[in-house]
């Protein structure tokens, strides 16, 4: 049995956004950690952070800092103790932590799949001619423009329910949110249609919740190391190794998945032009011992037929 476990009165504190999404996945972390050693809620400190990516909501993030712009905050606080773990959706994490934190803690993957939303229209195939489409990710954006260069795109920022909001008011006809996301909050009513991977491939790490932490930190890597779901750690240690390689952030339109099949791991990756005129692929296949080695030879393959402007606005 665990020494020293939190308690009411020398609570765990758990830092996170403000969002009703970001909430929910901090509270899920507390309910794991609450069963697995058998404490109260009470043993637990929900502390919300205010960061940049969520204040400012009239720009793309591309202009304004990139994926750091959700994490920051929150790790300043990890690191001068303010709080003992930190809880992100890891599609949004750099792939490099600051000195002194690690993450490797992830709760059971969930669907890695993108939802298509609109009031109007069932299927991205049956958007009219120039319909005007609402994304603030630019890998979506991207994968919209290669498949129909005709739509309009417009920015498209804020938490689900304003992005609801835009489209009851007419900004866009449709946009598109992570299916992860809408079933955690139990929104699947809004839904139209989910989209196949093989149709539109999935940000890196999508659906996916990760738990940060001091790396001399002994007692808590010891609590996450009970709640940590390999399947969903060696999945994205693949896609996580491809990403680090590619450079990846709000800048460069990057997709890929990872799927487990036995002791078996594939990998399958995409990269395209800004403006969507072009996209290359590929896949890995190999033991889950290798998962990142077969991220990193995905991300060599897919650079060594780039042309050096690839990620470059035309």
């Amino acid at each position: 049995m665990m020494q020293n476990l939190p308690s009411p009165a020398q609570p765990l504190k758990i830092g996170t956004r403000g969002s009703l999404l970001a909430l929910w996945q901090a509270h899920e972390v507390r309910r794991s950690l609450q069963v697995a050693f058998d404490l109260p809620q009470e043993a637990f400190e929900i502390c919300v952070i205010k960061v940049m990516g969520d204040q400012i909501l009239d720009k793309a993030l591309k202009d304004i800092g990139g994926k750091g712009l959700f994490t920051r905050e929150i790790e300043e606080a990890l690191l001068d103790g303010s709080i003992d773990i930190a809880v992100h959706s890891m599609k949004d994490m750099p792939t490099q932590q600051p000195p002194g934190l690690i993450l490797d803690c992830y709760l059971p993957r969930e669907d890695v799949r993108d939802a298509f939303i609109s009031p109007h229209v069932a299927r991205l195939a049956d958007l009219p001619q120039g319909a005007v489409v609402g994304s603030s990710s630019l890998r979506r954006r991207a994968q919209l423009r290669l498949k129909r260069p005709d739509l309009q795109l417009v920015e498209f920022r804020g938490n689900v329910q304003t992005r609801m909001k835009k489209l009851e008011d007419g900004v866009a006809v449709a946009t598109f949110l992570a299916m992860a996301g809408l079933n955690r909050l139990g929104m699947t009513h809004v839904v139209r249609s989910a989209i196949d991977p093989e149709d539109m491939l999935p940000a890196v790490a999508q659906g996916a919740i990760g738990v940060e932490r001091r790396q001399d930190d002994a007692r808590t890597a010891q609590m996450l190391a009970a709640i940590h779901d390999h399947p969903t750690g060696l999945r994205l240690a693949a896609e996580r190794a491809m990403l680090a390689r590619l450079d990846g952030s709000c800048e460069t339109p990057i997709a890929g998945l990872a799927t487990l099949d036995g002791d078996q791991i594939h990998l399958r990756g995409e990269i395209l032009r800004p403006d969507g005129s072009e996209s290359l692929t590929g896949s890995r296949s190999g033991p889950v011992g290798s998962a990142a080695d077969l991220g990193r030879a995905l991300a060599e393959d897919l650079l060594s037929r780039a042309p050096a402007d690839f990620f470059s606005w035309r």
